[in-house]
């Protein structure tokens, strides 16, 4: 997977789904740091009246871009403008389109040339013109689909896990944050299928930097561990621990999702 120090990523709010910008977010964190986050769109629109508490959350900047003709969507134009500025800022080695419109074809190319990496996110109907300008294209639909199962998983294993773990239970439970404990399951299952090595087991570190990316307040005293390590230890259901010695004293631990 490609490493990238500093993204930008850009949406079309006209040609996306609201549901689904936590799922992209947590799939770009995976790529590298996120640095700008831009939606664009007639927040005006009846169309878009529940965005703002979900851009709100997500730290992403609005982008206000009125419609000057009936009829004509002018939130792309606003888009293609914005990009370009920015990549000749030089400081980015990666931008994000998240549209399902073919119009974007141009932009993509025109990155790409410019050396830096070009991710696409769209819809499966996403014409294939823009899906090939891209260096990587991801489906929203994947996306979905890979979040409601992780979901379940979480919810399922999380029950059982405390069966065999009281003091996670306890500590759970008194800090009222069995949706979070869900959602740090979904993202180590994430971290798992993209920096698995040959065995199946992935880096500890690796796995919290990319939640950190991912989720920016995650904090494993939240949960009453003072490491990652300790919280994966408490749910012996979920994971796999293997502990080996790196350079000098450190050692190197790494878990494997069951």
């Amino acid at each position: 997977m490609r490493n990238l120090k500093r993204i930008a990523l850009l949406i079309d709010a006209d040609n996306t789904q609201l549901s689904k910008l936590e799922d992209v977010i947590q799939e770009i964190s995976t790529h590298g740091r996120i640095v700008v986050k831009r939606a664009y769109g007639n927040w005006k629109k009846n169309t878009l009246k529940n965005w703002e508490s979900e851009i709100m959350r997500l730290a992403i900047r609005p982008q206000q871009q009125f419609d000057y003709t009936s009829g004509k969507n002018a939130t792309d134009m606003a888009l293609v403008i914005d990009t370009i500025s920015l990549l000749h800022k030089d400081l980015y080695d990666g931008f994000v389109i998240v549209a399902s419109d073919s119009d974007y074809t141009p932009l993509a190319i025109t990155l790409h040339e410019s050396g830096v990496y070009v991710i696409g996110v769209g819809e499966k109907k996403t014409p294939e013109a823009f899906r090939n300008s891209c260096d990587e294209f991801i489906f929203l639909e994947n996306l979905n689909t890979e979040s409601e199962k992780s979901a379940k998983k979480g919810d399922a294993g999380n029950e059982k896990a405390k069966g065999n773990a009281p003091e996670a239970e306890e500590t759970i439970d008194n800090n009222d944050s069995t949706n979070d404990i869900n959602e740090i399951h979904k993202l180590l299952k994430i971290a798992s299928d993209k920096f698995q090595d040959d065995d199946g087991y992935v880096n500890v570190s690796l796995a919290g930097q990319y939640i950190k990316r991912a989720k920016p307040d995650f904090d494993v005293r939240t949960f009453g561990f003072i490491k990652l390590t300790k919280l994966l230890e408490a749910f012996p259901e979920k994971y796999m621990i293997k502990k080996h010695p790196g350079k000098g004293k450190v050692t190197i631990i790494a878990y494997k999702c069951k």
